[in-house]
């Protein structure tokens, strides 16, 4: 799971370098996020499936094999379209090992333990773009921006043998797979046919999206609009990611005694709360010091609600878990990117970016008091 944000963090302090050395403005190499983020979902798409006929593991090993030569590849670039176009292949091939993740827990594990192993990949994912960065420095301190994608090329070397002994060890203990016959229209059909579950597909989409929301527009919140230092930003951006650990281990506790759909929903209620925090700090053109607090109270509920979403998702799928992962992460990644790419061409204002927010948020109320509320949990 450290692999998506080691790819997408750890080279943004070499962006000035490359584009240096690549003779274009950093808005060029700022492009090759985007594209990763697309083609993660396009990965997703095609990786799950694919691990449904075929199975987990020759699609691991294979996603590991085109992400490594991707790295490759992008390293020895000499023009942006040559960067572009290997990052692109990159995501595609990292897109298909993140795609793996869940389904590979619902194999294996069903509610409270689905949930607590969610939880705790969820802690690596709030961990690892937070340390990303700092490696990312450490290589440039004693390389180039060449040896960041060498050193991920390495990473993804090291992923076999350990996945190999450890992840794909056992068997799956669910005994139903997809039919190898089936064919990629005919597993998404069956996985969109499960309508219960179609509701947490729209949460993961616009939960995620308004954390995505808040990451687009933070420099503009935090240097611009409030005025504040590179430096103090930092530190007022690092405080969501400490919340999000928080609820994160809050979480692992809450799961002994309460479902994860009970905690799903008091997470996005905690999320609209923040919500409405922000419109109203904003209305008042509060000072940052009680803007920053429901800021951090906003995003910092994504490390409960992700991983209980998950869970409650991947419970219905005894068959086409894979299939069923693409969906939820292509969902994710493909509408929070395109929401948030639409948000660039709003109003550059506080008021503006806090709209977003509050409404995606309160998308997610209506499907938790119209829709996933009256659900039965699965059998």
């Amino acid at each position: 799971m450290a692999l998506g944000p080691l790819s997408v963090d750890a080279y943004l302090p070499a962006f000035p370098r490359m584009a240096e050395a690549l003779g274009v403005e950093i808005s060029e190499i700022a492009r090759s996020l985007s594209i990763y983020v697309f083609g993660l979902a396009v990965g997703q798409l095609v990786g799950g499936p694919l691990s449904d006929a075929i199975g987990r593991a020759r699609v691991m090993y294979l996603g590991l094999l085109i992400f490594m030569v991707a790295c490759l590849g992008v390293s020895s670039s000499e023009s942006v379209s040559a960067l572009l176009g290997w990052r692109a292949l990159q995501a595609f091939g990292g897109g298909c090992v993140a795609v793996l993740v869940p389904a590979l827990v619902r194999d294996r594990v069903h509610g409270a333990d689905a949930a607590k192993l969610f939880s705790m990949i969820g802690l690596i994912m709030v961990v690892a773009p937070g340390v990303a960065p700092s490696i990312g420095s450490a290589i440039l301190a004693v390389g180039s921006w060449h040896t960041i994608f060498q050193f991920l090329a390495v990473y993804a070397v090291c992923l076999a043998p350990l996945t190999y002994f450890f992840v794909l060890r056992q068997g799956p203990r669910n005994g139903g797979g997809a039919a190898p016959s089936e064919s990629l229209w005919q597993r998404y059909k069956a996985v969109l046919a499960i309508t219960p579950a179609l509701p947490f597909l729209y949460l993961q989409a616009f939960a995620f999206s308004v954390m995505m929301l808040f990451i687009t527009h933070a420099s503009f919140i935090y240097q611009e609009h409030f005025g504040h230092t590179e430096s103090v930003f930092a530190l007022m951006f690092g405080a969501n990611i400490v919340m999000m650990l928080i609820a994160n281990l809050t979480n692992r506790v809450l799961l002994n005694r309460f479902s994860s759909r009970h905690i799903l929903c008091g997470f996005l209620v905690l999320q609209f709360v923040g919500c409405v925090w922000l419109a109203i700090m904003t209305a008042t053109e509060a000072p940052v010091w009680l803007f920053l607090p429901a800021m951090m109270l906003t995003v910092g509920a994504q490390g409960g609600v992700v991983p209980n979403n998950q869970a409650c998702f991947m419970e219905y799928f005894d068959r086409h878990g894979g299939t069923a992962a693409s969906l939820l992460g292509a969902a994710q990644f493909g509408i929070a990117g395109a929401l948030s790419a639409l948000s660039t061409l709003l109003p550059e204002t506080l008021p503006s970016v806090i709209a977003a927010m509050f409404a995606c948020s309160l998308v997610c109320m209506v499907i938790v008091m119209a829709v996933v509320r009256p659900f039965r949990d699965p059998a």
